[in-house]
């Protein structure tokens, strides 16, 4: 009976305990809410209009109560701030989760991938957004746009996306600019260094433009490519620029960097190994005669339309909200290899392997990789290539060729040939590291020696070795 009783106050005692946090947590968001309104009341009398009513403006910012903020504030010092993220606290760790909410981030262009990636860095704690783009949400947007809704139809994207992010996560510093990026607005969208740049522009001269300025400023960019007319979203990758293929917008981006700035790579960008699964649409105007560029918005930017399956740009920002969240938390991350070997190349490095260590210590019995962690080795720690290059240098058929002249070999001789003790080494490159020491190494080429002990560390930990 008394333990019965017991029960009972434990149970009661632990309500009471929920419900007091519950309660703690409403009235710490009740000032908020209410703020939240007085400011959505105070718009909507502006005027005597309505927010979407009023006309459009160059520079749309949030009001005074919210922008107050200085954006150098601790934002995981507020409770509530800290319970909304603590998933993220949890995956990064305090410090890193930090720096995040410290970082500002600049989105351009607020489509269907420039809409999710922002949301995404909003929910995931960036402190301070800009949000940038010239045009207004349409009714066909909607299937790919990641918060607007029919009531948003004709007011700017970027008006749209401050108006649902401050019920999101209202003490983030938001600024909205209906704008388009060109010369003139550079410095007024690139200054006040942000930590990173993220363009979603679908025009190839203004996404050259971006891109060559942000390497000009020195600035981290992150760069999309076409989400259009795909529809697998296991063939999106991330690499540089000089390793994307099977998109026209890249390629087109790659050639005009090169002849116009002399920018050959160094940028990293989303792209999807799919060909395009369908053409632009034809030009249909009033009559047959119509000229296409007399119904540019803006001239230059392209009139004919391309089917999208709003789930591809939808994944394209998720892909790059998560990139640019990671690189600001300090987290390593090892994107996929663009080119992938098929099995009988990952045989033939096992193969060689054997051998060499037969010809070099008279036995394989400290072989103690299979074909399958060879391909491991091999794809995610080395990327197909020598563990001395930095980066890729042949893509496509070049790799293939690339890969007949390598061959795995042990980076400590003294250990066996395991996971964590095998790197991928030119024919050359493999007879010279042989007759070397690893003290050696470190010695005349500390940079080298770090970066493969690095490597070698991660295959300990992600085979728990």
């Amino acid at each position: 009976m008394m333990e019965e009783k017991l029960k009972c106050l434990a149970l009661v005692g632990a309500g009471a305990l929920a419900g007091s946090f519950s309660t703690l947590c409403l009235l710490k968001l009740l000032p908020r809410i209410i703020a939240s309104q007085s400011t959505k009341h105070a718009n909507t009398r502006l005027n005597g209009n309505t927010v979407s009513e009023i006309p459009f403006t160059k520079d749309v910012v949030a009001p005074e109560v919210r922008n107050s903020r200085m954006p150098d504030i601790d934002l995981l010092q507020d409770e509530i701030v800290s319970e909304q993220l603590t998933r993220n606290i949890q995956f990064f760790g305090l410090e890193s989760q930090r720096k995040v909410t410290g970082s500002y981030v600049v989105v351009i262009g607020l489509g269907g991938v420039g809409t999710h990636a922002a949301s995404m860095l909003l929910r995931s704690g960036v402190g301070k957004l800009l949000l940038v783009d010239f045009d207004q949400v349409s009714l066909s947007s909607l299937n790919r746009h990641a918060v607007a809704t029919r009531a948003d139809v004709g007011i700017p994207k970027a008006e749209c996306l401050r108006k649902h992010f401050i019920s999101i996560f209202p003490e983030c510093h938001v600024e909205a600019k209906v704008l388009l990026y060109d010369a003139s607005s550079e410095e007024e969208i690139l200054s006040g260094h942000p930590d990173f740049v993220l363009d979603c522009i679908d025009n190839i001269d203004t996404k050259v433009a971006l891109l060559a300025a942000c390497v000009r400023r020195g600035l981290q960019v992150l760069s999309a490519t076409g989400a259009g007319a795909r529809a697998d979203p296991t063939r999106i990758r991330v690499a540089d620029l000089s390793e994307s293929k099977n998109d026209p917008l890249s390629r087109s981006v790659r050639h005009r960097l090169r002849k116009g700035y002399g920018i050959d790579g160094g940028i990293p960008v989303v792209f999807s190994l799919e060909k395009p699964k369908a053409k632009l649409l034809p030009f249909a105007g009033s009559n047959g005669e119509d000229n296409p560029s007399e119904y540019q918005i803006v001239p230059g930017f392209r009139v004919r339309i391309i089917p999208v399956l709003g789930t591809i740009p939808a994944i394209f920002g998720q892909v790059m909200a998560s990139y640019v969240v990671t690189q600001l938390a300090g987290l390593q991350v090892q994107t996929e290899p663009v080119v992938n070997l098929d099995l009988d190349h990952y045989r033939t490095l096992h193969q060689r392997l054997v051998e060499h260590e037969e010809s070099l210590y008279g036995t394989a019995i400290e072989v103690q990789v299979d074909v399958e962690e060879v391909m491991y080795i091999t794809k995610e720690l080395w990327q197909g290539r020598s563990a001395r290059e930095e980066s890729a240098k042949d893509i496509g058929r070049g790799m293939w060729r690339a890969i007949n002249q390598l061959m795995l070999v042990r980076w400590d001789r003294g250990k066996p040939a395991s996971i964590s003790n095998l790197i991928l080494l030119k024919f050359e490159e493999a007879i010279e590291h042989e007759s070397s020491t690893l003290d050696d190494i470190k010695e005349k080429e500390p940079q080298y020696f770090d970066r493969v002990t690095s490597v070698l560390k991660r295959a300990e930990f992600e085979y728990g070795l």
